[in-house]
């Protein structure tokens, strides 16, 4: 799978280019499309930016999704997988955020977090393929759509929290 990435994420030293050696893209409609109708499997995270930007005391509170994913989903007739990913917002928790330096780099924001990640286990739940077809009239259509994905990945991610004993196993 390409896990698609924030456009200012290459920028940052060493992690840009891991991501770039691990496959992963700029999270661009035209390159999402490209990906889909060359058959690959495209990672969307929704949220964003608001997804990977919130403080640890909001962990597992998803945040707004972005509506683009659902109408590349809808046009080229794709199943949205949701996935519930638990454990990654224990490895490294932001406990604040720099936001003026943060604008000073041209990053969206900058934890205050450990300089290294901390060894939690992993939990990924896949929920059943959700498939949305037809012509879109209007963006309150979309909005109930992207509400369905989004009540499917927050039932994987309680089912994956009900699973899992504590942070480290």
């Amino acid at each position: 799978p390409r896990v698609m990435v924030e456009r200012w994420v290459p920028t940052i030293p060493f992690i840009g280019n891991a991501l770039n050696e691990a496959g992963g893209v700029i999270g661009d409609p035209v390159n999402c499309i490209k990906m889909l109708r060359n058959e690959e499997a495209v990672v969307v995270f929704p949220e964003g930016v608001r997804g990977s930007g919130k403080p640890f005391k909001d962990r597992y509170q998803l945040k707004r999704f972005g509506h683009g994913f659902m109408h590349i989903a809808i046009e080229e007739n794709t199943p949205i997988i949701p996935v519930g990913v638990v454990g990654c917002e224990e490895s490294l928790p932001s406990l604040g955020n720099l936001k003026p330096v943060a604008k000073m780099l041209g990053m969206p924001y900058l934890p205050i977090c450990l300089p290294f990640p901390l060894p939690t286990k992993v939990f990924l739940t896949f929920g059943e393929p959700l498939y949305f077809s037809g012509d879109i009239e209007c963006e309150e259509e979309v909005d109930k759509k992207v509400a369905q994905v989004k009540d499917a990945i927050r039932e994987a991610i309680a089912k994956g929290l009900s699973e899992r004993k504590h942070w480290f196993a």
